[in-house]
C-alpha cells in the first residue's frame, strides 16, 4: 500500500505517478500490489459503488466530478494524467482501486459458474465477465493461461462489471473437484462426443467450461465435464468467436 500524501501532483517523476503507470503497463505490478486502475466517467462510478474498494481518485486538474463522488481526491497536470492514461483520448478522471478479495465462504455460495480455460485475449476475457454478469452468474473462474482479469483493456470490455461479479484467478482442476462434491453438473463446450446446444435443457445450477481461442479446452479438464455442448454453424464460418459462444450458451443454459 502506497501513503498518499500529495493533493496535487505535478511530475511524472512521482513515486506514485510511477507505480500508477505500473498498474496500467504490467502484470507483475497489479499481482503484487492486488492493486490496479481503472479510466474514464463510467468505470469510476461503478467503483465507487463498491465499498472499501477505491483508495484514491485521480482528477485532471480541468476536469469537474460529480458532487457525489465521495473519496479522496489528487489533482493531475495534463501531461500527468498523459502519462498514466491508456486511451488516445482521455477522460482525464482515474480510480486507484484496490483488487476484490472472496473467502471460501462467499465461494460456496456460488451455484452458476463461468470457467474459463486460457482464454488470452484480454478483450474476450473483459467481454466474458460482462455477458456473465449480464446473465446472472456468480461468478467467473480462471484458469492457468487466461489473460490477467485486471488487464486496462479487459477492464474497458468488462464496461463495469468487475464491480459487480466477482472474478477469481484458481487452478479450474480444483474447482472441478469442488464442483462434482456439490452435484453442480459441468457442461464443458468441444466438438468430440458432445450433443448439440439445442439438446440442453436450462439448469438452476450449473458451471459452464470453455476454453482457448484456438484450441478449445485442454483435453484433461474436458474429460471431467458433465456433458460436452457444441452450437451447430449453418453457415460457412468455422467457428465462433469464444466470447460471442459464451454468450449464447449462456442464455441457453441459464434457468429463467
Amino acid at each position: 500500500m502506497y501513503c498518499l500524501l500529495n493533493k496535487r501532483i505535478e511530475s511524472t517523476q512521482n513515486s506514485l505517478v510511477k507505480h500508477w503507470k505500473k498498474l496500467v503497463t504490467t502484470r507483475k505490478e497489479r499481482d503484487q500490489t492486488k492493486e490496479f486502475l481503472v479510466e474514464g466517467f463510467h468505470l469510476v462510478e461503478e467503483a465507487l459503488k463498491q465499498p472499501d474498494l477505491v483508495i484514491q481518485l485521480l482528477v485532471r486538474e480541468d476536469i469537474a466530478i460529480p458532487s457525489h463522488w465521495n473519496a479522496p481526491i489528487i489533482d493531475l497536470t495534463a501531461t500527468v494524467a498523459k502519462e498514466i492514461s491508456e486511451t488516445e483520448q482521455t477522460q482525464g478522471v482515474f480510480a486507484y482501486c484496490r483488487q476484490p478479495k472472496y473467502d471460501e465462504t462467499d465461494q460456496r455460495q456460488w451455484k452458476r459458474l463461468l470457467l474459463i480455460d486460457a482464454v488470452q485475449d484480454p478483450g474476450n476475457i473483459g467481454t466474458m465477465i460482462r455477458t456473465a454478469d449480464a446473465a446472472g452468474l456468480d461468478a467467473v473462474i480462471l484458469g492457468k493461461g487466461c489473460a490477467d482479469p485486471f488487464n486496462p483493456k479487459t477492464v474497458r470490455s468488462a464496461q463495469g462489471s468487475h464491480f459487480h461479479i466477482p472474478v477469481v484467478r484458481e487452478e479450474l482442476t480444483t474447482w472441478l473437484e469442488r464442483l462434482k462434491s456439490e452435484n453442480i453438473p459441468v457442461i464443458g463446450t468441444g466438438l468430440q462426443e458432445a450433443v448439440t446446444l439445442s439438446e440442453m435443457k436450462p439448469q438452476p445450477a450449473f458451471a459452464l467450461l470453455v476454453g482457448n481461442e484456438g484450441s478449445g479446452v485442454d483435453p484433461e479438464l474436458l474429460s471431467q465435464a458433465d456433458h460436452v455442448v457444441k452450437i451447430p454453424l449453418y453457415g460457412q464460418a468455422e467457428s465462433l468467436n469464444v466470447a460471442v459462444a459464451t454468450g449464447i450458451l449462456l442464455y441457453t443454459l441459464r434457468e429463467l
